[in-house]
């Protein structure tokens, strides 16, 4: 093959592949609900030891708490570029608002990073603590979904 063939079925089969993968969703689109799926499953287990519902364990309570602290950290913008929204291609339980109200939806991921700090320093406190941060992570996520997401059928 020469050079310029081969080049030229490289261009091909990139535009190709780009093609194909706007028929999906986006990368924005999958890292938030990566991001999401993330949140939600370490506020489960944090959640579930504060109940009672699973044994408290020092270790995971702090590695689930570490990890909302991380995840808050990320950089929201590059995930929520205009023109990003849904579309009929993914499911989704965001709404248009988080593109309509950029600043209250930053200070509501402020508020969830504060949360999840605090989560992060009451695991130290034992179950007792854990169960007052986790109702203002609980607040936080909440004040969020008020605005930014579909309501639960």
């Amino acid at each position: 093959m020469t050079r310029f063939s081969f080049l030229s079925a490289l261009v091909i089969a990139a535009t190709s592949t780009a093609a194909l993968a706007q028929d999906g969703p986006t990368a924005e689109q999958k890292a938030r609900q990566g991001m999401m799926r993330i949140m939600a499953l370490n506020m489960g287990v944090l959640g579930g030891m504060a109940k009672g519902e699973m044994p408290f364990d020092a270790a995971k309570a702090q590695g689930s708490a570490d990890t909302l602290v991380a995840v808050s950290g990320i950089h929201q913008g590059n995930l929520w570029p205009q023109g990003s929204g849904m579309d009929d291609s993914m499911t989704s339980e965001a709404l248009g608002t988080i593109w309509e109200k950029p600043q209250e939806f930053a200070s509501d991921w402020s508020a969830f990073g504060e949360a999840a700090s605090g989560l992060q320093a009451a695991v130290a406190g034992g179950q007792a603590a854990l169960g007052p941060a986790m109702g203002k992570a609980g607040k936080a996520c909440s004040g969020c979904h008020e605005t930014f997401r579909k309501k639960q059928e």
